[in-house]
C-alpha cells in the first residue's frame, strides 16, 4: 500500500445504526443531516445540563501514530489520534480497541470511511473467519484461541482488523490474542514496521496462528489422557470426549477458513505490489496454518475413533454385566427348584398325617389293624415317587 499525506475525509453518516443497538428494522426514519459544524475532533457531546464533555472511549486500549517505523505520538483519545495523523506526513495510525461501543465504531467509520457492513460485523461479533476488501480497506476477521490449563478447556476469542492505506484498527472480542506483545515486537523491529499497515496485519496473523501451537499441544495431551481413561473404564470419559469434540469443531471453524484467506492474500501480491519480505512472511504463516489445520482434522478423527472404541468397551462391559446377572439368576433358579422339590416331598407326609390327625369318630381307618402301617407306607411311597420325579427333571 502506497504512503500518502492524509487529508480529512468527508463525514459519512450511518443511519442504519441506532444508539443502544436497536434493530434496523425497528428504527425510526433518520432525520435530515445537520448543517456542517466544527471538525469531528473538536466536537463534544453535551450532558443533560448542556455542559460539553468528552466522548466515552474507555475501550481504547492503545492508540499510536508511527512514521518510518517509529512511534511519533501516543494520543489519549480517538479525536487526538485523528488530528495527529493529519499533521504527520506519511504516517500510520494503529488503534487497538477492546469491545468498543457503537459510538466509537461510528466515529472510526466516519473518519476512515469504513464500510457499513464491516462496522455491523464488528459490532455484532460472532463472525466466521473471513477476509473482505472494501475499496482501499481490508476487513479481516480472526478466531484466536488459547488453552486454559486449570479447566483443560480451549477458550476462543474474536478479532476484527481494519487495514487501510494509513491505518490499522483492531477490535478484540476476547482475551486472545495478546496484541500488546505484537505491538512491542513490531516496535522493536522498525524496519519491518516501516513497511506499513500490511506489515502490521501479517504480524497480527502470525500472532494468532502462533497462539494455536499451545492449544494443539494441550489438546494432544488431553487426547492421550482420554485414551488412558477409556481403557481404564472411567465412566466420565464419554462426557470429556464429547466436550473436546465440540471444541475441535470450533477449532476447525477457526483454522480452516484461514488457509483460504492467506492464499487469497498471496494471490494479490503482484496486483497490490506487496513487499517481498512480507511475501515470505505471509508464506510462512500460511504454512503454519496449513499444518495446524491438518492437526485439528487429525484430532477430530482420533476423537471419533476413541468414541467408537469407548462405545464398544462400554457395550462389552454391559454385556458382561448382563451375563453375570443371567448367571446369578440361573443359580438362584436352581436353588429355588431344589427348595420347591424338597418342600413338595415334605408336604406329602404332612398331608397324610394331617388327615389322620383330625380325630373324627367315624373314620374307617381308625379301627383298621393295618391303618398305621398303611399310612406310613403311603407317605413313604409318595415321598419316594416325588424324589424320583424331581431327580429325573434335574431339580435335585
Amino acid at each position: 500500500m502506497s504512503e500518502r499525506r492524509r487529508t480529512p475525509r468527508p463525514t459519512r453518516r450511518y443511519p442504519w445504526l441506532r444508539p443502544g443497538g436497536a434493530n434496523r428494522a425497528d428504527a425510526a426514519p433518520h432525520p435530515a443531516p445537520a448543517p456542517p459544524g466544527p471538525p469531528r475532533d473538536e466536537q463534544r457531546t453535551a450532558s443533560a445540563d448542556g455542559t460539553p464533555r468528552e466522548p466515552d472511549e474507555r475501550s481504547v486500549v492503545e492508540a499510536a501514530v508511527y512514521r518510518d517505523g517509529r512511534r511519533v505520538g501516543t494520543p489519549g483519545t480517538l479525536a487526538a489520534t485523528y488530528r495527529r495523523l493529519r499533521e504527520e506526513t506519511g504516517a500510520m495510525a494503529w488503534i487497538g480497541l477492546y469491545r468498543p461501543s457503537e459510538a466509537e465504531l461510528l466515529s472510526l467509520a466516519e473518519e476512515f470511511d469504513l464500510h457499513k457492513l464491516a462496522i455491523e460485523d464488528a459490532l455484532e461479533a460472532h463472525q466466521r473467519p473471513k477476509l473482505e476488501r472494501y475499496g482501499e480497506t481490508l476487513f479481516v476477521v480472526l478466531r484466536a484461541a488459547r488453552y486454559l490449563d486449570a479447566p483443560e478447556e480451549v477458550d476462543f476469542g474474536e478479532l476484527h482488523v481494519f487495514v487501510g492505506p494509513d491505518f490499522v484498527i483492531t477490535v478484540r472480542h476476547g482475551a486472545a490474542p495478546d496484541l500488546s506483545a505484537v505491538r512491542g515486537r513490531m516496535e522493536s523491529t522498525p524496519e519491518l514496521l516501516a513497511l506499513g499497515p500490511e506489515a502490521v496485519l501479517y504480524a497480527i496473523l502470525d500472532a494468532a496462528v502462533d497462539g494455536y501451537a499451545p492449544v494443539v499441544a494441550g489438546v494432544q495431551n488431553d487426547i492421550d489422557e482420554i485414551e488412558t481413561e477409556v481403557f481404564r473404564g472411567d465412566p466420565e470419559v464419554s462426557r470429556r470426549i464429547y466436550g473436546l469434540s465440540r471444541e475441535m469443531v470450533e477449532f476447525q471453524r477457526a483454522t480452516r477458513p484461514l488457509v483460504g484467506m492467506l492464499h487469497g492474500l498471496m494471490a494479490g501480491f503482484d496486483k497490490y505490489g506487496t513487499d517481498e519480505e512480507l511475501q515470505r512472511y505471509l508464506r510462512d504463516v500460511a504454512d503454519h496454518v496449513t499444518h495446524t489445520s491438518e492437526r485439528v482434522d487429525g484430532f477430530r478423527s482420533a476423537l471419533t475413533d476413541i468414541l467408537a472404541v469407548n462405545a464398544t468397551l462400554v457395550t462389552q462391559q454391559q454385556n458382561a454385566e448382563m451375563r453375570a446377572l443371567a448367571e446369578a439368576g440361573f443359580e438362584q433358579n436352581e436353588e429355588v427348584k431344589k427348595i420347591s422339590a424338597w418342600a413338595a416331598i415334605l408336604f406329602a407326609p404332612t398331608l397324610v398325617g394331617t388327615i389322620y390327625g383330625m380325630n373324627f369318630t367315624h373314620m374307617p381307618e381308625l379301627d383298621w389293624v393295618w391303618g398305621y402301617p398303611f399310612a406310613v407306607v403311603l407317605m413313604a411311597v409318595v415321598c419316594v415317587s416325588l424324589y424320583v420325579i424331581f431327580k429325573r427333571r434335574g431339580w435335585l
